[in-house]
């Protein structure tokens, strides 16, 4: 059985690992999308989530993939953990966080109220993680664990228990090293000033236990340690080597009838627009890295190469609809993608992007690029069988997917025909989640903690910054401008269904110009845009020896 899967998977489509060197780029076409987001693997309490570009709210849902312009807020009582490649973001409750920028290089957040930890296990070279407060700027140096708490009329206390990181901002200069505090008050002429190191409380020893769940997984032996959610593998399944294939884990205590993307729901994220959430607490590592196996009877996700740099995806999976779909009318289907099997992205993309997305998910060794087909039509898809149909109500709207099942008969996935992309425009209760807008939420000011002076340092002017304006890093080039809402985009979304803006359409969308005709020459699945161009951060390549 086993043998007979390999064999039927995909060998046509061929991954290269490119073997280039650290610190170089496999893509850096313009308007690529990220390798790296944000999961949302934790949350306590009501919390609050305003998608980018929007003024309104929804409920967060975990699992969901923040990005760039998100901002989330936590009532009282509530926490939220946020894990980013290499880095994990905590709230405490009555905490206002935007991830005002996130790509490859950089993670920027914008503080605007409560307390944060912020815990880098590691800073690659060429990688930056920056603190935007009321206060000032933090630009984290080293790996380490920091907490910041600010009250936007008492200042902002900075905590590093390890590490070290600097306050920047108009004339200041200030390091801040291990075992230190300072206290930052003031907006226009900012006073910066060393304080005791406060002492742990539960905010903290609950950061630390989820920290170590995240040191210690086991699973980090089969999946890069840079992927969201490996920790939860632990606890939810299984691991097992299965000749050819690998290392296989096998999730524990699933429903009967289970099957990968079909617990759950599709949302629509810009920059890769349809995006599957699943609704098990394990659930984002399995379906935005490597690929499924139906082994036996049992289904068996197939994790990436570890040495490799992981690339999201927002859904591993091939779509089936469009004109002649022999299930019917008003109705949209997928199955998740097997071993080997290429992913071709219905979103903006270069080659390098291509090559990359696919080299950090299938686990493939001594091989060059080939991509022969012409059509996804062309590919023998191994999972095809383990189809999930729903109503096109449904998945436009971001409704949970068993709601709105489709029985699909033997003799029609016999007849499945596989299309690049979904043609249904997504609806704003889509673009909010899943969960539609709800009223926006009471915010809560917590006052940080005071501490006695131990050390007065020299005061140090730091430009005026509020949270309304987070984009004033000091450090860094500017962060991008927010998206455009999504009431803005629907028009010329409704004209090409299924796919989201070019870059170029979002930027005059943006200077309030139309948002103009879609490229069709750069999104079906056999065409590339050329070689990629080096960028100071790598992804999808092998990890450094050093």
């Amino acid at each position: 059985m086993r043998s007979t899967i390999l064999r039927k998977a995909n060998l046509v489509f061929l991954v290269c690992l490119l073997g280039c060197s650290a610190g170089a780029s496999l893509w850096a076409d313009e308007g690529d999308p990220p390798g790296r987001v944000a999961r949302l693997s934790y949350t306590q309490g009501t919390v609050s989530l305003q998608p980018s570009g929007e003024n309104d709210w929804s409920q967060a849902a975990l699992n969901y993939t923040v990005t760039t312009g998100d901002r989330l807020y936590t009532d009282q009582g509530a926490r939220v953990e946020l894990e980013v490649g290499p880095f994990a973001v905590r709230m405490s409750e009555a905490t206002d966080l935007t991830m005002v920028s996130l790509n490859d290089q950089m993670m920027q957040l914008g503080l605007g109220q409560g307390s944060i930890r912020v815990t880098v296990y590691d800073l690659p070279g060429g990688n930056s993680v920056e603190i935007a407060t009321p206060n000032g700027a933090l630009t984290i140096l080293q790996p380490g664990a920091y907490r910041v708490d600010t009250d936007p009329n008492g200042g902002t206390l900075v905590s590093v228990n390890q590490g070290s990181l600097q306050v920047s901002g108009g004339g200041a200069d200030q390091t801040v090293e291990s075992g230190q505090a300072v206290q930052l008050t003031g907006t226009d002429s900012v006073q910066v000033t060393l304080v005791a190191l406060p002492g742990e409380d539960d905010f903290d020893q609950w950061c630390a236990s989820r920290d170590g769940r995240i040191r210690s997984s086991q699973s980090r032996q089969y999946v890069s340690p840079d992927t969201p959610g490996t920790e939860d593998l632990d606890a939810y399944g299984t691991w097992s080597e299965i000749p050819e294939i690998g290392p296989v884990w096998y999730p524990a205590r699933v429903s009967v009838g289970w099957l990968p993307y079909r617990f759950g729901h599709w949302v629509w994220i810009s920059p890769w627009g349809w995006t599957w959430v699943e609704d098990e607490p394990w659930g984002f590592c399995p379906f935005h890295y490597g690929r499924w196996a139906l082994i036996g009877s049992a289904w068996g996700w197939v994790p990436g190469p570890v040495a490799v740099v992981p690339v999201y995806a927002p859904a591993l999976v091939a779509f089936a609809g469009g004109g002649g779909f022999s299930i019917g009318i008003g109705v949209q289907a997928w199955f998740p993608l097997g071993p080997r099997e290429p992913f071709f992205p219905w979103y903006h993309y270069g080659g390098g992007y291509l090559r990359a997305v696919n080299a950090a998910n299938v686990r493939v060794t001594n091989i060059t690029t080939i991509i022969n087909v012409r059509n996804v039509t062309e590919i023998h898809y191994v999972n095809r069988g383990a189809v999930t149909a729903v109503s096109a109500d449904a998945f436009r709207n971001g409704q949970p997917v068993t709601r709105g099942l489709v029985r699909v008969a033997p003799e029609q996935i016999a007849r499945l025909q596989v299309v690049p992309h979904p043609e249904l425009t997504p609806t704003r209760t889509a673009a909010f989640g899943g969960r539609g807008p709800v009223p926006p939420p009471v915010m809560r000011s917590v006052a940080a903690p005071k501490h006695p002076t131990v050390t007065a340092v020299k005061p140090a002017p730091v430009s005026g910054r509020s949270f309304n304006q987070p984009q004033h890093f000091v450090t860094r080039t500017p962060p991008p401008a927010r998206d455009v809402p999504f009431s803005a985009k629907e028009p010329a979304l409704a004209q090409h269904p299924g796919r989201p803006l070019e870059p170029q359409q979002t930027q005059n969308l943006r200077a309030g110009r139309p948002a103009g005709p879609m490229q069709d020459k750069e999104f079906p699945p056999h065409e590339s845009k050329g070689e990629a161009r080096p960028a100071p951060r790598s992804q999808g390549e092998p990890r450094s020896k050093h």
